[in-house]
């Protein structure tokens, strides 16, 4: 009798226990939600954050420059950013280091008009390119242009102030580097003139991560980071086994994007998110940070282990 009374005492107990409360946790975005965020969307649409204890917020930047300093002040907990960025804030000082990947391949490209006159990078001798952010953009065709035995004196480079496309179409410029692969070619397509892109990576310059989140120096320690980069692990998974059904979720909370140009980008997208959101290649970090200071834009070339961090 004592024991049955024992045991409804203690199923009495965990039935009024109330649930532990999720742990919030603000990341702050690159940029306007798009398929290059799929994961951290999925993991939130579909339940997986919260399985995993995390209350997310997603939030996008009124200003992109924004996110890095405001994680690095101290004022958010992390953030989406690039991996060309952090090297060179890293190397102004600031306290940031990249604990996880969301796209691991480069998105940027060099584009010309596909039934344009350029169909190497040998032809752009004496040509207009169009750019939207000087100094890595620059460092990116000065060493695909090298490859081909031409330097930045033989064409023009025109601040197209972010009109990429549109500059290109208009023939303000011949080509122009910065192209998003994924998003880029696929609006001139869908406009009917398709483009011919030229890829860095394969062009003499070092493979990098796109998207990486990025975390206070200071804070590596957060236990809320390890279950978070768990849930982009899981996420990752069920886009890559069920692409149909990610999308569908996808657009569940975002009607907005549901056009050609976002399903054409999602597809493009999908094989290149990291399936190990957590693992850092650290020889990558090494040479892209000798890349950049072959390319006076950093100063020194540091320790992996000040760019990036595997958290275990």
């Amino acid at each position: 009798m004592k024991l049955k009374l024992a045991a409804a005492v203690m199923v009495a107990f965990f039935a009024v226990k109330p649930a532990v409360a999720a742990e919030k946790l603000t990341v702050l975005l690159d940029w306007f939600v798009n398929p290059d965020h799929a994961p951290l969307i999925i993991a939130q649409e579909k339940g997986i954050f919260k399985k995993n204890g995390l209350d997310v917020e997603l939030i996008a930047p009124a200003n992109p420059n924004d996110p890095p300093k405001l994680v690095a002040a101290g004022k958010a907990p992390l953030a989406v950013s690039y991996q060309p960025q952090l090297h060179v804030q890293v190397d102004e000082d600031l306290p940031l280091k990249r604990i996880g990947t969301l796209v691991a391949t480069p998105l940027n490209s060099l584009v010309v008009l596909k039934d344009g006159p350029i169909k190497s990078i040998e032809d752009l001798k004496g040509k207009k390119v169009g750019f939207s952010v000087g100094g890595f953009e620059e460092a990116l065709l000065k060493a695909m242009l090298n490859r081909h035995g031409l330097k930045l004196t033989d064409i023009e480079m025109i601040n197209v102030n972010f009109s990429l496309s549109p500059s290109l179409l208009a023939g303000k410029v011949d080509a122009v580097i910065g192209a998003f692969r994924n998003f880029e070619l696929n609006q001139m397509d869908i406009e009917g003139y398709p483009g011919l892109a030229f890829y860095p990576e394969e062009e003499g310059v070092p493979s990098y991560d796109e998207l990486i989140i990025i975390a206070n120096s200071e804070n590596l320690k957060d236990p809320r980071f390890k279950p978070f980069l768990a849930s982009l692990e899981e996420a990752v998974q069920f886009i890559v086994n069920h692409p149909d059904d990610a999308w569908k979720l996808f657009i569940k909370s975002h009607k907005d994007l549901d056009d050609e140009l976002n399903r054409r980008a999602w597809r493009d997208t999908l094989p290149r998110f990291a399936l190990r959101p957590s693992a850092l290649d650290s020889n990558r970090y090494a040479r892209f940070a000798k890349f950049l200071k072959d390319s006076d834009l950093i100063k020194t070339v540091k320790s992996t282990s000040d760019y990036a961090v595997e958290i275990k």
